[in-house]
């Protein structure tokens, strides 16, 4: 199997569908407060570059990196499309960003993920990946239902 990992513009159907899909998905098991999903608009800023993965002509998944400043990056929107769950699809993608987060000159990245069990098997992914958890960073403040990792690279 080939996981075909490239730049995203969202103007594809397949990468819009799978983008709304995650955020309804956030939508659906958590406060809207506590929701920090990005939407179309803001996948589309020009401080974030949105990667979708491959398989066989199918949408797989999608992350992205958001630029804080010129050493930090945040890790937003990773969703693996459901017929692809269990294929190594989001470590690929992780992989690829921390990769291209070290070519920009980054020297760390964070993120904000669900404290909840539905969000174990991403928490499991990101420590299998060297992230710890931390306290809150940027503009987010403290939250029982958020998470928020770390690593250096």
């Amino acid at each position: 199997m080939t996981i075909d990992i490239r730049v995203d513009d969202l103007t594809h159907p397949a990468t819009q569908a799978l983008a709304a899909i995650h955020l309804a998905g956030m939508h659906a098991g958590t406060p809207a407060e506590s929701v920090h999903a990005l939407d179309l608009d803001g996948l589309r800023h020009p401080s974030v570059t949105l990667w979708s993965a491959w398989i066989d002509g199918q949408i797989a998944g999608i992350g992205a990196l958001k630029r804080l400043d010129d050493e930090r990056g945040e890790l937003k929107s990773f969703r693996t499309a459901e017929t692809h769950l269990g294929r190594g699809v989001a470590r690929a993608v992780l992989r690829h960003i921390i990769a291209e987060a070290r070519m920009r000159g980054m020297a760390s990245l964070w993120l904000e993920t669900g404290s909840d069990a539905a969000f174990a098997p991403a928490r499991g992914l990101y420590a299998s990946e060297g992230f710890v958890e931390c306290g809150p960073f940027d503009d987010y403040v403290l939250d029982p239902l958020s998470t928020f990792m770390t690593r250096t690279l």
